[in-house]
């Protein structure tokens, strides 16, 4: 009786190792694959500039503050070819937006504004090359 209980034990312990062994497995192809092969990049341009946003942690009023700012500027880029007023465009905006933040978020928004253009830059670059 007690070898057959023994024997029940060990089989329970293997089969909870293969199972976990399974997961671990499983989580580290998933990663792979998203590495590999841009699973993430499935991800819109509002979507990363979201996570932008929540990395510079708004309060509740200052992402209102914030959406309000960036509605007004798409008004004005709106049906306008691109052309050097869009720099003036671009300039106002920071005003406003640095007005809304305070100085570590402004820092920090600028950081990561650059890394998110930088990405959408090589993202584009490589579109053209395909």
């Amino acid at each position: 009786m007690d070898r057959e209980n023994t024997f029940n034990w060990k089989v329970r312990g293997a089969t909870l190792g293969i199972f976990l062994l399974g997961c671990i497995a499983g989580a580290l192809a998933l990663n792979a694959y998203q590495l590999w092969f841009g699973g993430a990049s499935n991800t819109t341009k509002q979507q990363r500039f979201e996570r932008v946003l929540n990395q510079v942690e708004l309060s509740d009023t200052q992402r209102a503050e914030f959406q309000r700012i960036m509605s007004e500027t798409r008004e004005e880029y709106k049906n306008r070819p691109p052309n050097p007023e869009f720099e003036a465009i671009r300039n106002r905006t920071d005003e406003k937006i640095k007005k809304v933040l305070t100085g570590e978020q402004w820092e920090k928004f600028q950081r990561l504004r650059n890394e998110f253009r930088e990405t959408e830059k090589n993202n584009n670059e490589a579109k053209k090359q395909k």
